[in-house]
């Protein structure tokens, strides 16, 4: 008896220590939705109200479409991200700084809004707005803490908007996230030789959002959208491979569940049209990820125990701000500029190298083409610059070993096609 609880407690100590380093799985929430704002660089995001992809951005502005209408569109996502690492990190064998963590990205999402009276629309939208991946190697002086990390979501997002009076509409939607998680590290065994751990689950969660839409005047919009939080719960158990006789005892076999909450967000944005050819427009934002950062670990030992434990990555709350502009040069012709900026979710002492986020710049612009009446073609371009995301983690044990130094170049190029069709 007294060997299984030795058992239980080293065994637990070990994964749950593992996985609150790893349970980030990289998550990041993304304004590129495949949709033209890409363009602003989100500025205006919940008051453009130009297009259907308004099903997600901000329900209550499918009131302003007089048409039903469907949007398509595709943005492969180019990140960069390069370690170098700083003269305080060690690790047992040393390592190598891991090359471009990062790679091409592919993403797409449509939208739908059906205008079932001058009053009433219904909406949906498919697309995947929370997510990215990561691929340090298996050779990098980060290895005890993470190799691999991908986090993938879809979201199919039902939406209805009723336009109260003249100056005022209102929204709601129901978000259907699947989320699937495939993570990778390390393992310092008391051998000497590297063993490997690879952790992978899907989890589906349910959140929601509301949005109201302001038309105080027929050139001025104000929108706010509120999305809720998503719980997601994985579970599954954790595969290994090269342990010695020690680890093979105390983890092998050991369920482990992961819960976490994609972050609430509101999201507050204005619109202008200064001139027939100009308009302005911008944004003010908040992101709840303090709360994300309170990971729930649960470790199923023999079947018999469960140990539990909430782990605190210690993030903070982020707060974004944009600003852009529309000319339309000619009649068939939209060009559009923005720029957004958001604080960041970490100090160096508590970054993760599965989430190497700085505060981010973003710098966009785009142009769309009115084909016909009823077509539009649109390209977009994005520049995400995550700054230098130093990490500082010197005060660990011998078992993950030290990891302190930044990341150059660190960013994200993101190209945008879409296709608005009305009927």
């Amino acid at each position: 008896m007294k060997s299984k609880i030795v058992c239980i407690a080293v065994g637990a100590a070990l994964l749950v220590g593992v996985f609150s380093g790893m349970a980030l799985a990289a998550g990041l929430i993304l304004y590129e939705n495949n949709s033209p704002s890409t363009g602003t660089a989100s500025a205006g995001w919940a008051a453009l109200a130009h297009d259907a992809s308004t099903a997600f951005t901000n329900p209550a502005g499918m009131s302003r479409l007089d048409r039903s209408q469907v949007l398509v569109g595709v943005q492969p996502l180019i990140i960069t991200s390069e370690f170098n690492p700083g003269s305080g990190t060690k690790v047992r064998g040393g390592g190598t700084d891991g090359g471009n963590a990062g790679g091409i990205l592919p993403s797409a999402g449509g939208y739908f809004v059906y205008n079932a009276s001058d009053r009433i629309k219904l909406g949906i939208s498919a697309l995947s707005y929370f997510g990215l991946g990561l691929n340090y190697g298996d050779e990098w002086v980060g290895r005890y803490r993470i190799e691999k990390a991908a986090l993938i979501s879809a979201s199919l997002v039902p939406a209805v908007s009723y336009k109260i009076n003249d100056w005022l509409s209102a929204g709601v939607m129901l978000n259907l996230m699947y989320a699937y998680m495939n993570t990778e590290s390390a393992i310092n065994t008391l051998s000497g030789n590297d063993g490997r751990l690879r952790y992978k689950s899907g989890a589906f969660g349910v959140g929601g959002g509301v949005g109201l839409m302001f038309e105080p005047s027929k050139s001025t919009r104000i929108g706010v959208t509120y999305y809720s939080p998503v719980p997601l719960n994985f579970s599954d158990t954790p595969s290994f491979r090269d342990l010695g006789p020690i680890e093979e005892r105390l983890l092998k076999g050991r369920g482990l569940s992961i819960g976490y909450t994609v972050p609430q967000w509101l999201m507050l944005s204005a619109y202008q049209q200064v001139t027939d050819q100009l308009a302005i427009m911008g944004n003010v934002g908040w992101q709840n990820w303090s709360q994300f950062g309170n990971v729930d670990l649960g470790l199923t030992v023999d079947s018999i125990k469960e140990v539990t434990k909430t782990a605190d990555l210690n993030m903070q709350d982020t707060w974004h701000a944009a600003i852009g502009a529309q000319y339309r040069i000619a009649k068939p012709w939209l060009l559009s500029v923005g720029f957004a900026y958001d604080s960041s979710p970490f100090t160096e002492e508590n970054r993760s190298p599965a989430f190497p986020l700085d505060q981010s710049f973003r710098y966009a612009g785009g142009v769309q083409y009115d084909w016909s009446e009823k077509l539009t073609l649109g390209v977009a371009y994005e520049y995400i610059y995550a700054g230098s995301a130093a990490i500082n983690k010197t005060n660990n044990s011998n078992y993950l070993g030290t990891l302190q130094g930044d990341y150059s170049p660190n960013n994200i190029d993101v190209v945008n096609l879409n296709l608005i069709y009305r009927f």
